[in-house]
């Protein structure tokens, strides 16, 4: 049998570490653009000097020995012929497989505002090329405006401000990390990041940017007039799922991917996993997808049950902050927080089930908000503090892992 996984991402080396734990004999082929495993989440290092490009590396020393997975990389697939059960390469070379799995991840959006597109000091932050990319501008580049304030901008400034930058950065949104954080969570960031030398532009977005004759963006105008002067421009606003080369192939795709339970595609034994499916991508998931393609790839059918939630941990500046769910309030919503000097919580409840949840300062108990949120507990009736919930406030039934309110 022989599998071949598209992208070198976690999604992509969790499903290779996967399939040869469960078949020791099945051929495994690995392709990617990328010519080093790194982890995305630790960019900002890089770019910062905490780490080097080894140091990036997720994986252990001797993954591909170990794991005996062949590695094609600095290459590209052009196309997936499902018929045919072949890739194509952009060398020209055709590669047939038994089993595919498509986890070559998402691209940076880079808006078509002015020139953006084409300027040349202007970079996305997705791969390790684009932050070696950044760091090298940045030798000569002091003022950076970032465009996009969600955690990969953060993540930028973060790393650009350890090299003594000045950053700027404009937010369409009223608020920083919008998709995150609510907007009381979002000010102890952006009260940190601004004692540290950055500004903001907040409810502002960029309407033109055009390039002068060196080929670069001097300065960006928003669409209240105002001027922002930069040596260089890094975009977060933003990913799209990098399925380009998948047209034409009839594998079904919406906003990333299509995928069922087993995440199988609309095609015969091609499966996707990781940010392409427009899953929640954050690396815990990616992860647990690339697992759970690589035993169904495997034959062993099993389902992904965690489409359930979005889970992010944010840490800037020693400031701690997970959120589980939903961080949007909506009507009918009930809202409950608790707040003293180093901590802030806030829970949304639904008919008596938690929908989401932002811990700042402490996220101790983070299990059992995911477990209440996941398993959809109605917490009505416990007579007890919402926030001093915790697992022993439960007893567990049959051998299933299955748990029930200790009442």
């Amino acid at each position: 049998m022989k599998h071949v996984i598209i992208g070198a991402g976690v999604a992509g080396t969790e499903a290779a570490k996967t399939i040869r734990g469960l078949d020791e004999n099945a051929g495994i082929l690995l392709i990617s653009a990328d010519t080093q495993i790194h982890s995305r989440c630790m960019l900002h290092k890089f770019i910062g000097g905490e780490r080097d490009e080894k140091s990036l590396n997720f994986t252990e020393d001797d993954f591909f020995e170990k794991y005996r997975v062949d590695w094609e990389k600095g290459v590209r697939v052009v196309e997936v012929c499902p018929g045919e059960k072949e890739i194509h390469l952009d060398t020209g070379e055709k590669v047939g497989y038994d089993r595919l799995l498509i986890a070559n991840g998402a691209d940076s959006c880079i808006p078509p505002v002015g020139d953006l597109r084409k300027a040349s000091n202007v970079y996305g932050l997705r791969n390790l090329s684009d932050a070696q990319d950044i760091v090298k501008e940045a030798e000569e580049a002091e003022n950076v405006l970032i465009i996009g304030s969600g955690l990969v901008g953060l993540d930028a400034a973060y790393g650009l401000l350890e090299r003594g930058r000045r950053v700027t950065i404009v937010e369409m949104a009223p608020q920083i990390l919008p998709v995150q954080l609510d907007a009381h969570g979002a000010q102890s960031y952006q009260e940190l990041f601004e004692k540290a030398g950055v500004r903001f532009l907040l409810g502002r977005r960029a309407s033109e940017a055009q390039c002068g004759e060196d080929g670069r963006i001097h300065e960006v105008v928003l669409d209240n007039g105002e001027k922002a002067a930069c040596d260089m421009i890094v975009v977060a606003a933003g990913v799209r799922a990098s399925t380009g080369y998948l047209e034409g192939s009839g594998i079904m795709c919406e906003r990333g991917v299509c995928v069922d339970s087993y995440l199988q595609t609309n095609q015969p034994d091609i499966y996707a996993a990781g940010d392409i499916t427009g899953l929640s991508g954050i690396w815990p998931n990616a992860a647990d997808q690339g697992r759970v393609a690589g035993k169904n790839m495997c034959g062993l059918k099993t389902e992904y049950a965690d489409r359930f939630a979005i889970k992010n941990t944010i840490n800037f500046f020693g400031l701690l902050s997970l959120c589980v769910g939903r961080i949007c309030e909506e009507e009918g919503d009930e809202i409950q927080v608790r707040e003293d000097k180093e901590h802030y919580k806030r829970v949304i409840l639904r008919d008596g089930k938690v929908e989401g949840i932002l811990l700042q300062g402490d996220i101790s108990h983070a299990g059992t908000w995911q477990y209440l949120i996941k398993n959809h507990i109605d917490i009505r009736g416990t007579g007890k503090d919402i926030f001093k919930i915790n697992y022993a406030d439960f007893y567990q039934v049959g051998d299933g892992g299955k748990y029930e309110w200790a009442i």
